[in-house]
């Protein structure tokens, strides 16, 4: 009824002799409305609104299911209705202007009002091809399944060029050897190393600034001279050094993170790793208009191959040894048992001593693991 409303106001507007910019204005209309209902009799009108109530659009189905969400998170945006509904039904086929225009329906048709946010927009002038990679960290505070709140932290890194991201969470703060294998992860995860690093001053990598030298952290600039990237850092908040990574959190954060439910945090790192490839860097960028993922099967080819792949052991009292094929290890000469099925060839075990007893912690490759303890067989 809402349409039939506003078309008979234009239409008796008219009759009274209101030029189309009054009309427009007065009713908070385009122009190009007014011209389009004006173009149709009253009759003509009737019949397309009879033909639109008995019409079934491929949504309808999942109305209940859009109300709940919105009901439940008014501040929801189309887009993420979007990739919630293409998250749980992947054969869905729907655009995501017909995704909004029907979220906005249900809003006015049950009255949900929208919490708006203001969006900032990036100005940063394009660089070549493989040439740069930002970092940068950001927290998120989750609704848990028991009812709870927790807060979890993010690293994302992004490709300036193709706007291609990678994003790894953890339950914790970040510290330093997680921020050095995070970037092995995003590294195998990019395919090669872009030529320079872009960071804000942050107390994990830079320990202070002494007249244009940087002083970094020692566990990172060891990381450095393995690696041999060019290494910027700029100040925090500066969206004209790394507003890319800036705008790549608020986006993780604004259509993945928010009003996501966690549980865990390899599930949550699973799900983030999946809206990658999905939205992140499938959906079409505002300022590049191309999807990030199709930038990145081209730049892809300009990063530099990683041609030694670096480990980063868990924590830095571990010692590593190997998994005999009867699973277990070796440690001062005396034999420990681990867990039936530990023995692979591409899993590393590290060592954990504490004074009365020893605890293993397992690499699964790539990027997994688990700890246990381990009994003392003989010596």
């Amino acid at each position: 009824m809402e349409k039939w409303k506003v078309y008979m106001e234009i239409y008796q507007m008219k009759q009274q002799g209101f030029k189309i910019r009054r009309i427009a204005r007065k009713l908070g209309i385009s122009r190009t409305t007014v011209y389009k209902y004006l173009e149709e009799s009253p009759e003509e009108m009737s019949e397309w609104m009879a033909s639109t109530r008995s019409r079934k659009r491929k949504l309808d189905q999942y109305e209940l299911l859009i109300h709940t969400w919105l009901s439940e998170h008014p501040d929801l945006s189309g887009a993420q209705v979007h990739d919630w509904l293409k998250e749980r039904y992947p054969d869905l086929s729907v655009g995501e202007s017909t995704v909004r225009s029907y979220v906005k329906e249900l809003r006015e048709k049950y009255d949900i009002r929208k919490v708006v946010l203001p969006r900032s927009y990036e100005a940063i002038p394009e660089l070549p091809m493989g040439k740069q990679v930002q970092i940068d960290f950001g927290q998120s505070k989750q609704k848990t399944v028991d009812g709870k709140t927790k807060k979890i932290f993010v690293i994302c890194f992004v490709l300036s060029h193709s706007r291609y991201k990678y994003a790894e969470w953890l339950d914790r703060p970040f510290t330093t050897r997680d921020v050095i294998r995070a970037h092995e992860h995003a590294f195998e995860y990019f395919g090669g190393i872009p030529e320079e690093m872009v960071y804000d001053q942050d107390a994990l990598i830079v320990v202070s600034e002494n007249g244009g030298d940087l002083i970094l952290t020692e566990e990172f600039q060891r990381y450095h001279r393995q690696r041999r990237f060019q290494l910027y850092v700029c100040r925090k908040a500066d969206p004209e050094s790394k507003g890319k990574v800036e705008n790549s959190v608020k986006f993780i954060k604004q259509n993945f993170a928010k009003n996501r439910v966690f549980r865990n945090i390899d599930q949550w790192n699973e799900q983030c790793w999946f809206w990658l490839e999905r939205t992140g860097n499938g959906k079409v960028h505002n300022t590049i208009k191309k999807k990030p993922a199709d930038v990145f099967s081209i730049e892809k080819k300009h990063l530099k191959p990683i041609t030694k792949k670096i480990i980063i052991s868990p924590i830095d009292s571990s010692i590593a040894r190997v998994v005999r094929k009867d699973n277990t290890i070796l440690y001062e000469s005396n034999r420990y048992s681990v867990p039936l099925g530990t023995y692979d060839k591409h899993n590393s075990v590290y060592v954990i001593v504490t004074d009365d007893q020893i605890f293993t912690r397992i690499l699964i490759y790539p990027n997994y693991y688990s700890t246990f303890y381990s009994n003392f067989l003989y010596s």
